[in-house]
């Protein structure tokens, strides 16, 4: 698990992501994160660059693209998504009920949260990034 200090996170504040296939899972306070200007703030891509976690997001995480699809699992405690998202995820290969763009699904309360990288969508070679995520799953 990576994480800073989550021993002094009181369980109600706590934010626990874990990432698919990888199985990586970073937990935080909510409201803590630093925002880096990838995607919006505390969206899932935000969460995966303060963690060096690999997601591609072609574009920025600005949603001119759809590099940065995942599955959310459960997506009580995200936003919806807005016209401008669904838009985008009409281009998305393999659409799921559960679809959204890492860049603009944003966390808004505590909680636990599992989000999978459909295989398809893994750009290992991707900005100069290294091999992370299993090549069998």
């Amino acid at each position: 698990m990576t994480a800073a200090n989550t021993a002094n996170i009181p369980p109600e504040k706590l934010v626990r992501v874990t990432f698919q296939p990888e199985g990586k899972t970073v937990e935080f306070e909510f409201g803590t994160l630093p925002w880096d200007h990838h995607g919006k703030p505390m969206s899932f891509l935000d969460v995966a660059e303060n963690f060096n976690i690999f997601l591609d997001h072609a574009c920025g995480g600005v949603c001119a693209c759809t590099t940065c699809h995942l599955w959310i699992k459960d997506q009580s405690g995200i936003t919806e998504a807005d016209d401008e998202e669904l838009d985008r995820m009409d281009m998305a290969a393999d659409q799921q009920l559960n679809s959204r763009l890492g860049c603009q699904a944003v966390i808004t309360k505590p909680g636990i949260y599992e989000v999978e990288i459909p295989k398809w969508n893994r750009n290992y070679t991707s900005e100069g990034k290294p091999l992370t995520l299993a090549e069998g799953k």
